[in-house]
């Protein structure tokens, strides 16, 4: 069984596979970096595992919420892949998830996972995972604010957002944090959530799926600002 997976969501592109038990991984930094380098990485980490693509029967892909742009070329990518091979079966998973599984310890553990939104909010969610066996969500991602964490029980602080708001998270909760490149979303994590209990969720409709956004761009918030209207936008259908 091949497997490939795709984190498009920051701004560190990751991508991995997995072949007969042996997993390739690569990654490079830069979101203006995303389109150019996704190809050129798949082809790397086939050819350490000695695979192409026809030999992958699955397709995951990270999702939102996160980079506007990252999660339209990861979006993109994935619908091309699946018209290239329709037999491709294809799974996904929140970033939020996807960071948790990436540093679970063995035995299980209740990750909190924050990441910036922005405009002095939070994406905030929180899982009880022990990989490979189970992920129970115990908050689904959520737009909130700091303070509304405080009273959160975790074993675990994933955070990637501005330091004020990670240190007083860290000291109100009194738990061990992780911040920086290890708590960011890897492809790599993302294959351990394979047909997980609780993990990946598998796509019916790939053609109409679309990316949890979290909220709308910045780029679209100055627009809607500047003109007094809104413009149509896929993160305010219900989806």
């Amino acid at each position: 069984m091949t497997a490939l997976a795709i984190d498009t969501t920051t701004d560190r592109l990751s991508v991995a596979a997995r072949r007969d038990g042996r997993t390739a991984g690569r990654a490079c930094e830069g979101a203006r970096r995303h389109a150019a380098e996704l190809f050129p990485l798949i082809d790397a980490v086939f050819g350490e595992l000695g695979c192409a693509l026809p030999d992958v029967q699955i397709l995951a892909l990270s999702n939102g919420p996160g980079s506007f742009t990252g999660l339209r070329v990861g979006a993109a990518a994935m619908k091309a892949l699946t018209r290239a091979q329709p037999t491709l079966s294809v799974w996904s998973a929140s970033n939020l998830m996807v960071r948790a599984a990436g540093v679970a310890p063995h035995g299980g553990a209740r990750v909190l996972v924050v990441t910036s939104a922005l405009r002095g909010e939070i994406y905030a969610a929180c899982y009880r995972l022990d990989l490979p066996h189970l992920v129970e969500t115990v908050k689904p991602p959520t737009l909130t604010v700091p303070e509304a964490l405080y009273r959160e029980t975790a074993d675990l602080l994933v955070a990637d957002a501005p330091d004020t708001v990670v240190d007083r998270l860290a000291d109100r909760l009194a738990i061990p944090l992780v911040r920086g490149t290890p708590g960011l979303p890897s492809a790599s994590a993302l294959l351990d959530l394979l047909e997980v209990p609780g993990g990946a969720d598998r796509l019916g409709d790939v053609e109409g799926w679309e990316p949890v956004y979290g909220r709308m761009a910045e780029a679209q918030v100055r627009w809607e600002a500047a003109h007094g209207r809104p413009l149509s936008n896929p993160s305010r259908d219900d989806r």
